[in-house]
């Protein structure tokens, strides 16, 4: 499992490192193009079940980091879908749909350091 740290608050969404290679993958496409796009996701039971979602652009900070030691493979079919969805007015949701393995994504917020 790796983790996507997005914005200046660093929302961590955790996410299957070959799941996370992929989002990073269309996150690089797209901005490099200065697209913006939407990111959801659905929380698993454990995390209190839902959704979240993030808007994706070129200002916001992203951290990609890794458990795994190895760089996954790419399915270059499974990056135009998800190229395709987050085109799309809906924007990419991430769920077993887009992995043919299990996917557990879980997003936990870093408590502020203002009180």
């Amino acid at each position: 499992m790796g983790t996507l740290h997005y914005g200046a608050s660093r929302t961590s969404i955790r996410i299957d490192d070959r799941v996370l290679a992929h989002l990073q993958a269309v996150i690089t496409a797209k901005l490099r193009r200065g697209e913006g796009f939407l990111v959801q996701w659905e929380r698993p039971p454990e995390s209190g079940s839902g959704r979240g979602a993030v808007w994706v652009h070129p200002n916001c900070d992203l951290i990609y980091d890794y458990d795994g030691g190895r760089e996954p493979s790419l399915d270059h079919e499974e990056l135009d879908r998800m190229m395709s969805a987050a085109s799309g007015s809906r924007g990419l949701r991430i769920n077993a749909d887009h992995s043919s393995r299990d996917i557990s994504v879980a997003e936990k917020r870093r408590p502020s350091a203002v009180a």
